[in-house]
């Protein structure tokens, strides 16, 4: 009693009292180390993200940001191989404007994209609800449909440039059985581009129709029940039931094939052989792409071959603009 009477007096502590702890050396001021171990705790959590997805904005800036910078730059000068840029503004853009085979091969470049998207898209969409039913064998055949997207560009194209050949290929000689007289399939414009779309078509039909398989096995069975309560054909019901759900899908495979046929440069380089840059002897079939590459390494004028590459560039970013306002306007329908 005494001995805890003295402690509460200011005495000496009672023997029973356990000892006091003094703090550890810098554990609670500032700069201590588990101060520092909070700060890069909260660094590390700021800081890791980023660190994560630094090679891809490192690779995009030199592979992609760089070159188009710089391609830029150099559409805004005259620039020959081998010699230094000439500060010339926007004149490479007016020559453009001024050029009948920049014109030229615009023209080519849309109306090749036309006649080989749309029909590319319809045929897919076709399979895509074939393949959609539980046929025997649908896996091999999803597999044989993406063979042509597998297949080298090269070994295609030469192949239906013999088909397609006005003197002994395929294709004249079954005209020729039936009456018709043989095409040429390389000299005129229309036959060529047709040809050209042929090529494009068979190489990326069975791959957007396995995108739109994709799609459409994600439509809800309950949707094409209800529909076929009410009496629907199957006809009635890929139109009214397919298409609406899958609509997302089509916009997505429009957008990239009408990208694809922009940057055409394979099938017609290769289609025309020995004049496969200038896009055939008239330039019937000579594209963006095609003329861009002419510019550059064959004539040289870097320059305009800049110029052609950023008008391009600009053509892609209005079909995005516009794929954003469809996009925009469909949502605004489905909400109201």
């Amino acid at each position: 009693m005494a001995t805890s009477v003295r402690a509460r007096n200011g005495g000496s502590p009672s023997p029973d009292a356990p000892p006091s702890r003094s703090p550890r050396p810098g554990s609670g001021r500032a700069g201590g180390p588990s101060a520092r171990r909070a700060r890069l705790y909260r660094w590390d959590l700021k800081a890791t993200p980023y660190v994560f997805v630094a090679p891809f904005f490192l690779t995009f800036a030199a592979f992609g940001l760089f070159p188009l910078l710089y391609t830029g730059w150099l559409s805004l000068n005259r620039v020959e191989l081998g010699g230094e840029p000439e500060w010339k503004g926007l004149e490479n853009y007016t020559d453009l404007a001024d050029s009948e085979f920049f014109w030229n091969a615009l023209l080519n470049t849309f109306t090749i994209g036309v006649i080989s998207t749309v029909p590319q898209l319809l045929m897919a969409l076709g399979l895509a609800h074939l393949l959609n039913y539980k046929l025997r064998g649908r896996g091999f055949f999803r597999v044989a449909v993406l063979a042509p997207y597998a297949t080298s560009i090269a070994a295609a194209t030469l192949v239906f440039a013999q088909l397609f050949n006005t003197d002994y290929g395929l294709i004249n000689s079954a005209l020729g059985l039936v009456g018709f007289d043989p095409v040429d399939w390389e000299s005129s414009t229309w036959p060529a581009q047709i040809a050209i779309s042929v090529i494009v078509t068979w190489r990326w039909t069975g791959y957007n129709a396995l995108i739109y398989l994709a799609a459409m096995q994600a439509v809800p069975n309950d949707l094409y029940e209800a529909a076929a309560l009410d009496g629907a054909s199957r006809w009635r019901q890929f139109l009214s039931v397919t298409i609406p759900s899958i609509r997302p899908t089509i916009l997505f495979t429009v957008i990239v094939s009408t990208i694809g046929a922009t940057q055409l440069f394979g099938e017609p380089m290769l289609y025309g052989g020995s004049v496969g840059i200038s896009g055939g002897s008239g330039n019937q079939f000579q594209t963006l792409s095609l003329l861009m590459y002419e510019k550059g390494w064959v004539t040289g004028a870097l320059g305009q071959a800049s110029a052609i590459a950023w008008v391009m560039l600009l053509l892609l970013l209005l079909i995005g603009g516009l794929q954003s306002l469809v996009t925009r306007a469909n949502r605004k329908k489905l909400g109201g």
